[in-house]
């Protein structure tokens, strides 16, 4: 999917609960955190994948429940210890709805499978080629992926790194 298919698809369920739930919109902080999430598995593993060649694939690692798992209770426990269940949570759907829109069609196939990608490394990787098909002349685009990835990254590391912060001064943000 493209990342603003990921992004729709996401988002949609959360402003749907935001708005039967506190009848309003969801904060544009809130969309900030479903847009990190939706992407987050494509701005980790692409990067690995493609620019450094450090994973087998650009749908292993993030993309994979068990990684995603473990990681997406760790960002529960963050929410809950600073008191922000909602934005966890928005995270976490955002990261899984991205999971499940990647492998839509192997889950929801009249004989459902989980592709052994989403159980990597307890299953062997889908074989796929090392530059995708959306890599572009010279691979300008998986360039510019990982600028972008680095980009949206160092931004959330910054505002969670300002966050932990005011946290543990005792503060609330």
């Amino acid at each position: 999917m493209l990342p603003i298919e990921h992004f729709i698809v996401a988002l949609l369920p959360v402003v749907g609960y935001v708005l039967v739930r506190d009848r309003r919109l969801p904060t544009l902080q809130l969309v900030a955190i479903v847009f990190v999430g939706s992407q987050f598995p494509d701005l980790i593993d692409k990067p690995l994948a493609h620019q450094f060649q450090l994973l087998p694939n650009g749908r292993v690692f993030m993309h994979s429940l068990p990684i995603a798992v473990p990681f997406l209770c760790l960002v529960g426990l963050y929410g809950r210890k600073t008191e922000r269940p909602r934005p966890a949570g928005a995270f976490a759907f955002a990261h899984l709805s991205h999971i499940v829109a990647d492998n839509r069609r192997a889950l929801l196939s009249s004989d459902p499978t989980v592709p052994s990608d989403m159980l990597w490394p307890l299953r062997p990787v889908i074989q796929r080629p090392m530059v995708p098909h959306w890599a572009g002349e010279g691979s300008i685009n998986v360039h510019l992926w990982t600028a972008f990835a680095a980009v949206v990254l160092a931004i959330s590391a910054y505002y969670l790194y300002v966050d932990v912060d005011d946290h543990l001064r005792g503060g609330r943000s």
